[in-house]
């Protein structure tokens, strides 16, 4: 194999797993370290600097981080990342967070853009584009920013005042909000001869599901995400007695949690597949289950159950999943009599879609697959060029950390655009940094023993008492001595392992110590299966790279580190005479609007 090409920053950035998962590459193990040394607001500094809402994303993001946290190598369950993300917006100082958030030119640089949509993508769009000068009008039809934020995630999930200090730092900047306007016509936002146009819409249209009984019930028959956002504006204040959530989504959760709490005492959610395949967060399972919800799995609705022109229940064929060579599933009757079940209301919950009737076809912005417009991934340009999508619009329902990514993303483009450059070849590079943590011969900045740490539970509100008001936190989130504990869990994985081949004697000292046996010194073999196949311990993980030395040792081998199991320990670099291994802390910055090409 070839040596391993360090010097663009890309091998130690995919070897950082939480960092390089997160979409928005927000660097997890730098603020972790922060919050163990209680430096709080620094914590939350640099998280906003990538994710933009630290206090909404330690409570509700999906946390893509966890799955590929190299602490779930070891043990169990990965580090508490969400929540420690949590525990910085918590404990920050609002006047220092205050004070550090970016200066806006009083003088502007004669360039409008309008945002259409308020939710985390616009936001991230005006966030890195205010600092630039330029003049932000953001559109959207609620009284308040924060789009789906605000409407679909319940206030016992995230407190209504979390949201709205995160929102304000954007708005603060000097955004023109024109709430409450339903953008009608993209051709009349075109017409205001803004500079650039950037549709952040999400995904506002829930799925409907026409089967027998659905129009005589209607009025009992609610669409989930409408549901959540009537309740969350107050225009729906109570629900029936006995309730069917239809779908396995975290909008399913969120709309069962809710009717628990406005006056439903009995609520099912029921769902086509097997509960091991619904689409929900295992968290936001855990916590339905918690409050007494249970999930009915491999029921297929048939009908809504009308008598008296009233809605009174719904059949379900009974079903089993089966798979074929190729895993593809079929769900096949049991062919049992139909199960009814009782209810007064029925929450459909099965999935959201884009909606775009208010985009004339006529102004040059292709649609394709879906009614979806044909956006480019990497600028999120769309085929009329002042015209970007980010978040849900563009490519269909995801998250807000997605959003967040996408609209920092876009707002490189537009950056770019409307300075006359390529919104593919002249994007600016992201930053990257390695600097040695070494301070004496046996001294090091950082320390790196890995124990045994099973993750610590987050502490959560009596179930009788926060039942009773929608209002209340669930989640209480870490104290300072919880979150100190999670926080020592992390591996550090941003200190990375460098050699140098030109110190190495072969002295095998490093290979001895390492606990995981990921060091190794063999002969190369131009076949990497080959090569991964004759270490110590067979490198089968192919989603990580080998880092393999630049060249042949005096010994006519190379060295091979198994990048996947390493646990960042430093006893290599330790262990060494000459010093051929060093532990160096590896930084990467996310490219913003306004970087150099």
């Amino acid at each position: 194999m070839k040596p391993t090409k360090t010097e663009d920053g890309h091998h130690f950035h995919k070897v950082v797993d939480c960092q390089y998962a997160c979409p928005a590459h927000t660097p997890v193990p730098e603020y972790i370290r922060l919050i163990a040394a209680g430096r709080y607001t620094d914590a939350y500094m640099i998280n906003w600097e990538s994710n933009v809402f630290p206090g909404v994303l330690g409570r509700t993001c999906d946390r893509p981080c966890e799955p590929a946290c190299r602490r779930g190598r070891v043990e169990d369950e990965p580090v508490a990342i969400c929540r420690l993300k949590r525990v910085a917006a918590d404990n920050k100082l609002d006047d220092d967070v205050a004070a550090r958030m970016p200066d806006i030119p009083e003088q502007k640089n004669g360039k409008k853009v309008a945002l259409i949509g308020g939710g985390p993508a616009s936001l991230t769009v005006a966030r890195d584009l205010m600092p630039l000068g330029y003049e932000v009008h953001l559109y959207d039809d609620q009284p308040l920013g924060g789009g789906f934020m605000r409407s679909q995630i319940p206030s016992f999930r995230l407190p209504e005042d979390v949201l709205n200090q995160e929102v304000n730092y954007i708005l603060d900047m000097g955004v023109i909000t024109q709430f409450s306007t339903y953008v009608d016509s993209l051709k009349n936002i075109l017409d205001k001869e803004y500079d650039a146009v950037f549709v952040g819409t999400g995904a506002p249209r829930g799925r409907d599901l026409k089967i027998p009984g659905r129009e005589e019930g209607d009025a009992n028959i609610h669409l989930g995400i409408e549901w959540l956002a009537n309740v969350a504006f107050e225009h729906t204040e109570t629900v029936g007695k006995k309730v069917i959530v239809l779908g396995g989504g975290n909008t399913a959760m969120d709309c069962c949690r809710t009717a628990l709490r406005i006056g439903a005492e009995q609520v099912n959610v029921i769902v086509r597949s097997p509960k091991s395949e619904m689409k929900a967060s295992p968290w936001e399972i855990e916590d339905a289950e918690r409050e007494g919800v249970p999930m009915l799995e491999n029921h297929v609705p048939l009908e809504f159950v009308i008598e008296e022109g009233k809605l009174v229940g719904m059949r379900f064929d009974r079903v089993e999943a089966k798979y074929d060579e190729n895993g593809k599933r079929r769900l096949v009757s049991l062919g049992e009599a139909p199960v009814f079940v009782e209810c007064d209301d029925v929450c459909i919950a099965i999935g959201q879609d884009n909606a775009f009737p208010w985009i004339e076809r006529d102004l040059g912005i292709e649609f394709g697959q879906w009614d979806m417009p044909v956006v480019n991934e990497e600028s999120f340009q769309s085929t009329l060029p002042k015209v970007f999508f980010g978040g849900d619009a563009a490519f269909g329902p995801a998250n807000v950390i997605t959003a967040v990514a996408q609209g920092h993303q876009a707002a490189v483009s537009i950056d770019l655009f409307l300075n006359g450059k390529s919104v593919l070849s002249e994007r600016p590079p992201a930053r990257t940094n390695l600097v040695s943590q070494k301070m004496g011969i046996h001294e090091w900045s950082y320390d790196n023993g890995v124990v045994e740490d099973v993750r610590y539970a987050v502490p959560h509100a009596d179930v009788a008492t926060s039942i009773q008001d929608r209002l209340l936190e669930v989640e209480l989130g870490y104290d300072e001595q919880l979150a100190f504990a999670e926080a020592q869990r992390c591996l550090n994985c941003d200190a990375q392992t460098v050699f140098t081949e030109s110190k190495c004697i072969e002295c095998d000292a490093c290979t001895d110590i390492c606990p995981t046996n990921c060091i190794n010194f063999v002969e190369n073999d131009d076949d990497e299966s080959a090569l991964r196949a004759k270490l110590i311990v067979p490198a089968n993980n192919l989603a990580q790279d080998l880092l393999v030395s630049d060249g042949q040792l005096q010994t006519g081998r190379v060295m091979v580190k198994d990048e996947n199991v390493c646990l960042h320990c430093g006893l290599c670099a330790e262990r060494c005479p000459t010093a051929a291994w060093d532990m160096q802390k590896f930084s990467y910055e996310m490219a913003k609007a306004g970087g150099e090409a």
